[in-house]
């Protein structure tokens, strides 16, 4: 897997890019409001971009489809086979888990529980690696990676009723 740069955009959002082995970087800054920016850097200067294509969520997470998106359980099941202690876990956010509608930042699920969430299912999408801003609704699904202990109490977190 290529090393991935992230550069925080104050007042805009952040970017993430990486080069790649046609010499060429790519990358995609994701705003606050949801948009998402793919760009592509000019081959001689790597700091001028020549070519933007804004998109909205759901454009993103089509491109993201199609670019493998879906793939990403397979693989984190193949990695949780490869890796002692490590489990992954399929989370339904309840709707009156006090979670639902909100971003994924606010859940501060690491820090909380050491448990990272890699995805979001929601009906027939994947959304991977879902960001900050993304939005969890009630009824998604949260893919999960972490330990057992981390996994229960994330589980209680998402189903736990509004107070």
């Amino acid at each position: 897997m290529k090393e991935i740069n992230e550069t925080p955009l104050p007042g805009v959002g952040i970017r993430h890019d990486f080069a790649c082995d046609s010499e060429r970087r790519v990358g995609v800054v994701s705003h606050h409001s949801g948009r998402r920016d793919l760009i592509v850097y000019d081959r001689d200067d790597p700091d001028r971009v020549v070519e933007t294509v804004s998109m909205s969520i759901d454009e993103a997470r089509s491109l993201g489809t199609l670019l493998g998106g879906p793939n990403i359980v397979e693989r984190l099941d193949d990695l949780r086979q490869q890796i002692v202690g490590l489990e992954i876990a399929w989370l339904p956010i309840s709707p009156n888990s006090p979670l639902a509608g909100r971003p994924l930042g606010e859940s501060e699920m690491r820090t909380r529980t050491g448990v990272s969430i890699v995805a979001l299912l929601r009906g027939e999408t994947a959304i991977p690696a879902p960001g900050p801003d993304d939005v969890m609704l009630a009824d998604d699904v949260a893919v999960v990676v972490g330990t057992d202990a981390g996994i229960d109490e994330a589980a209680r977190i998402l189903s736990t009723a509004r107070s």
